[in-house]
């Protein structure tokens, strides 16, 4: 089957079984999305597929073929951090940073949705302001269990130029 992962076409030979987490992890070396519950509780696993965030470990690679995956190696470069990385950096936005690669994919997925204008459960009227209860509902399938959430929440209000 045939994937761009972080702007490079990659061809791999895999189970029929393989998540989209067991494939980035295991078969491409891309070990930034992690393995947390396994079950799509965590958040851990998230990249974007098709610009869209996605709990890798619950999507069968082979149901995506020729399908466009960002993970956290390749949201960024050394040199030129994605703004949600540079943010977090300046923010403290980790602790033990097990999750952090989760929270930051999943984090510019979200600000993606609210450039679109997508609203979610808190969003009240017919625009989205980017309060902390806006990312914190958006960001609620991403668990910290150091309990970073007073640095993360700032570190994308800052991303967001908030």
């Amino acid at each position: 089957m045939n994937l761009v992962v972080n702007s490079v076409e990659r061809t791999l030979d895999l189970d029929p079984r393989t998540t989209l987490l067991d494939a980035l992890r295991e078969h491409l070396g891309l070990t930034g999305a992690k393995k947390g519950c396994d079950h799509g509780q965590c958040g851990a696993c998230t990249v974007l597929l098709d610009g869209r965030r996605v709990n890798s470990c619950l999507v069968l690679a082979i149901s995506q073929q020729d399908a466009r995956v960002v993970t956290v190696e390749g949201l960024g470069t050394q040199e030129e951090p994605h703004p949600v990385q540079r943010a977090f950096l300046e923010q403290d936005g980790y602790q033990c940073g097990y999750c952090t690669p989760g929270q930051i994919c999943s984090a510019a997925g979200m600000l993606h949705e609210v450039a679109c204008g997508w609203p979610s459960a808190v969003t009240e009227g017919d625009e989205v302001t980017l309060d902390d209860a806006e990312i914190r509902e958006r960001m609620s399938g991403n668990l910290c269990r150091c309990g970073a959430y007073a640095t993360i929440v700032p570190a994308i209000a800052e991303a967001a130029g908030r």
